[in-house]
């Protein structure tokens, strides 16, 4: 008998065995040459940790808030495509996890599972993101849906004007499944006799003169607080304030959009100071331990979002799986707070970490 897995990483392997090629190549790869892919990861181990030690941490508060909403750590599941193909019950399971690990669910425009069906699934916060589409009727309706089925929130994907290219997709010939939020309202079926479907999907569908300006309308049809996901610069940082967001996602779509952009923890303090409290800044992107989450919040994080790690504890024992991955994470931030000497969130700060940037100051 196969022994259980004692970190996050250990379920990629479990992922892997559990799906066709087609599957796992499309969860796990990046765009082009995957350097971003890569360094989402890598640029982690990169951050140093400065523990603070005779701190009494008998007790340790893991939970914060979102909007307003208590979670029981700074831990949520990012929005990802098409989890039935990942496992038979699909986004119902991961909201089902979600719930019971008392954390925010962010349901991808692209699941598989309905909006109505994923609310339905149990009582739980969850948030709902958006591609806006061509066809702006059917996103208007997405997100009456959306409001309607109780979710807290709109998180608009800014980063997607066109799809990544994703070679591995397009070597498999990666076949869309019907996406069931468009049932009735749009065709998800794609003829084409190269490359990935999903590339020819994309390019029909989404709407590549989204703009700033956009912002107001989304702000029109509902009311919803609305995040933008995919900041990268403190230019853009700046601008989604000035827009009227409500919150931020620092994001490079998990290195599945522009290849050799940095790695999102590198940009992080970036966007944070050019917002400066003004609104939450939440993070994703290479995500794979509790002091991955201890580092984020050290530099101004509120949350991390996690996307991938999600999805292979989907594959490997559905929503046990997902519940597990969780855990762990959970599990493993509260000991590096322990370590850290710290007993609340907000105890976590800037002087906790060191990056490379702090060294090169140092140098000067």
């Amino acid at each position: 008998m196969a022994s259980e897995p004692v970190n996050v990483n250990e379920f990629q392997e479990l992922a892997r065995q559990a799906l066709p090629k087609m599957y796992y190549d499309f969860f796990t790869g990046g765009a082009e040459d995957q350097h971003t892919l890569k360094e989402n990861v890598a640029a982690f181990r990169r951050i140093m940790l400065r523990p603070r030690v005779l701190v009494d941490v008998s007790r340790i508060d893991m939970s914060t808030t979102i909007l307003g909403y208590k979670i029981s750590a700074p831990i949520m599941i990012a929005p990802t495509a098409m989890h039935q193909l990942a496992h038979p019950e699909g986004e119902v399971a991961t909201a089902r996890a979600a719930a019971a690990c008392n954390t925010i669910m962010i349901l991808s425009n692209m699941s598989t599972c309905t909006v109505e069906e994923v609310a339905s699934s149990c009582n739980a916060v969850r948030f709902f993101q958006l591609y806006v589409l061509k066809r702006r009727d059917i996103s208007a309706q997405i997100v009456h849906r959306v409001e309607k089925n109780g979710y807290k929130a709109i998180v608009l994907t800014v980063d997607t004007p066109r799809l990544g290219r994703r070679e591995a997709d397009i070597k498999n010939r990666m076949v869309s499944p019907q996406l069931r939020n468009f049932e009735g309202l749009l065709s998800t079926e794609v003829d084409t006799d190269e490359g990935s479907n999903l590339e020819a999907l994309a390019e029909g569908i989404f709407d590549t003169s989204l703009s700033w300006e956009d912002i107001g309308w989304l702000k029109s049809i509902t009311n919803l607080p609305i995040l933008i996901k995919g900041v990268l610069t403190h230019e853009n940082a700046r601008k989604a304030v000035e827009v009227g967001v409500a919150g931020i996602v620092v994001s490079n779509h998990g290195a599945r959009q522009l290849d050799y952009t940095p790695a999102t923890i590198s940009v992080l303090e970036e966007v944070v100071h050019a917002v400066g409290g003004r609104v939450p800044v939440l993070f994703d992107g290479g995500v794979r331990r509790g002091t991955d989450v201890f580092k984020a919040l050290a530099l101004g994080a509120q949350a991390v979002l996690v996307g991938r790690p999600v999805v292979y504890g989907l594959a490997a024992n559905g929503e046990r799986g997902v519940r597990r991955v969780i855990e762990m994470l959970k599990d493993e931030f509260e000991l590096t707070m322990a370590l850290s000497g710290c007993s609340r969130v907000k105890d976590i700060t800037r002087g906790h970490v060191t990056t490379e940037f702090d060294k090169l100051r140092s140098m000067l």
